[in-house]
């Protein structure tokens, strides 16, 4: 196997993957430029040309100054001129390894999870039917994001990896690239509007050429995320309402203009940190929470927590919360993979409609007709 991962070495050091960058044929004119509809997403742009699909991502990571250009070239077209930086992605994509449980949910709505060949810590992968494919060995363990198994990644030889960055920093991504494999970065974690981050299903479509049905896809779950905002503001009373959980000494609390927060304001609540203009966390003190928290009617998003006791073990603070006290305390726990990960944060991102959903159910009981919570659950 070392011996293998040696002789790949060599072969894309001696070709050059990146060479063809230097003797690419100029495309002809173009007649037609069609921009994609993107309603809700703000982190990326795309437009179809008559040889090629052009992606821009502008936020790949919160507070991103760079700009990502990614140009999808079908089979037998020429590849268009382009920057040094632009990625060049050469279609149809056949083999695919993923960096996210994230992108799972959207593979497979858009039935192209049967290209993934490979993912860094399977055990985090909660799809069922994803699952299956790794038990059978379709889908190989590349160790993790920090620390990819580069040998049997580039055993798989990928046609494409797609990847995300927290800060910019991205050594392993770099050095995928370095062997010629184009890498692209999924900022959909970025959004701050939950349809915003539904929307990137559009970006992964885009690879498949699958276009038409990811529209159909984010159109279902927007009008059913809609027609649900639409039910909950016909309620006149709106509970008081928190959420978040302490972290060592902290306590995060979704900012006022977090997509966590636009959740609350969809659902028809009284966010208590509405009034923020953070969009990601804050980081308060245990004190600050309870000066303000301790008589709101709902505790929503408590953390990972299986049961009161457990949160007791954690902070004997909780207890002092009337949302504690009542048992109107939730998390989004309703739903495990068999390896522990958590459905919420693998197809949450994709289905907003069904978190919104969750929300009004618990905020305004029965409002939903026969509705069964999908990944909240009231903690006992």
């Amino acid at each position: 196997m070392r011996n293998l991962f040696l002789l790949l070495l060599g072969v894309f050091l001696i070709t050059g993957c990146k060479d063809e960058k230097k003797s690419t044929i100029p495309i002809v004119e173009q007649t037609e430029i069609v921009p994609v509809e993107i309603k809700y997403a703000k982190g990326f742009t795309m437009y179809h040309h008559e040889t090629h699909t052009e992606i821009i991502v502008t936020s790949a990571w919160p507070n991103s100054k760079e700009t990502f250009r990614y140009l999808l070239v079908k089979e037998g077209e020429n590849t268009p001129e382009y920057e040094e930086r632009d990625v060049i992605v050469k279609m149809p994509i056949e083999k695919l390894v993923a960096m996210s449980t994230t992108n799972i949910p959207a593979l497979e709505y858009l039935n192209v999870d049967d290209k993934l060949v490979g993912f860094p810590n399977t055990n985090y992968i909660s799809s069922e039917k994803t699952r299956t494919n790794v038990e059978n060995g379709n889908i190989k363990d590349l160790n993790n994001d920090l620390e990819i198994n580069m040998e049997l990644l580039l055993e798989l030889q990928p046609d494409l990896v797609i990847g995300f960055s927290v800060n910019g920093n991205n050594k392993t991504l770099n050095q995928i690239e370095k062997f010629g494999i184009p890498v692209v970065l999924d900022g959909a974690w970025t959004e701050h509007h939950p349809l915003g981050r539904a929307e990137w299903i559009k970006f992964i479509a885009a690879f498949f050429d699958k276009g038409d049905e990811a529209d159909k896809i984010f159109n279902t779950i927007e009008t059913d995320y809609l027609k649900a905002k639409s039910t909950a503001m016909e309620v006149n009373e709106r509970p008081v309402v928190f959420s978040g959980s302490m972290f060592k000494d902290v306590w995060n609390i979704p900012g006022g203009k977090s997509f966590v927060a636009k959740y609350l304001e969809d659902a028809n609540t009284d966010y208590l940190w509405k009034d923020d203009d953070s969009n990601g966390s804050l980081q308060l003190n245990f004190e600050n929470v309870l000066e303000k928290a301790q008589n709101a009617e709902l505790w929503i998003g408590a953390g990972s927590f299986k049961n009161k006791a457990e949160m007791l073990e954690k902070h004997k603070g909780y207890s002092f919360f009337n949302a504690y006290k009542n048992s109107d305390i939730y998390t989004y726990t309703n739903k495990i993979g068999p390896e522990g990960g958590l459905l919420y944060f693998e197809l949450g991102p994709l289905r907003p409609d069904l978190i919104l959903k969750d929300v009004i159910d618990i905020s305004h009981p029965g409002l939903l007709k026969d509705y069964e919570p999908f990944f909240f659950k009231r903690l006992e």
